[in-house]
């Protein structure tokens, strides 16, 4: 190897001695040869060593990169459908429940509205009851008004005859001219006693 070396030097020193021609191109040179040869023995390894050990390597490398990234894609898009089936889900979800909330509401306004109807068809059962019994009531006071009116008239009179003339007077004719009287304006004489 030593002497390889020396001679290498040799050679190149002997042709940088002639300058008529650059050396890398002097091919009757014996040194040129043993460099070209031991440049393809050298590249023939690295070419071995880079196809047999380093390619394989970064083969690997990048099979398992693109087996990773095809993992974790398969991952997301597992991740998505899932997303999708969650929101999906989801929105069902809420669209039974606002179904649901609408479907009570209007349960909720129809009982509502069902006991308003009730309430008030017992309130105006009551009122007209009422009215019924207020109307009845002042039907018996006007009967028994118009009853006394003709007393009231009567005894009136007989108490202004009595009075004026100092005489009592007859109740039968009395009673006669005040009906005769009331019912020259509309009102229908009844006594008491013919309520009775």
């Amino acid at each position: 190897m030593r002497l390889l070396g020396t001679a290498a030097l040799l050679g190149m020193a002997a042709t940088s001695a002639r300058a008529d021609t650059m050396p890398q191109f002097q091919f009757s040179n014996p040194l040129l040869v043993s460099q070209v040869v031991w440049g393809a023995i050298i590249f023939a390894v690295f070419y071995w060593l880079v196809s047999r050990v380093g390619l394989p390597q970064v083969d690997a490398a990048l099979a398992l990169r693109a087996q990773t990234i095809g993992a974790e894609l398969d991952a997301a898009r597992a991740s998505k459908q899932a997303a999708d089936a969650a929101v999906a889900e989801l929105t069902e979800a809420r669209r039974r429940a606002y179904a649901q909330s609408q479907a009570a509401i209007a349960s909720a306004t129809a009982s509502a509205k069902a006991a308003a109807a009730a309430h008030a068809d017992a309130v105006n059962a009551r009122l007209d009851q009422q009215l019924a019994e207020s109307e009845a009531r002042i039907g018996q006071t006007r009967s028994a008004a118009m009853a006394s009116l003709g007393d009231i008239a009567a005894g009136t009179a007989e108490a202004v005859f009595v009075r004026l003339t100092g005489l009592t007077p007859d109740t039968g004719r009395v009673r006669s001219a005040v009906g005769a009287i009331l019912s020259e304006r509309g009102h229908a004489i009844q006594t008491t006693a013919d309520l009775v």
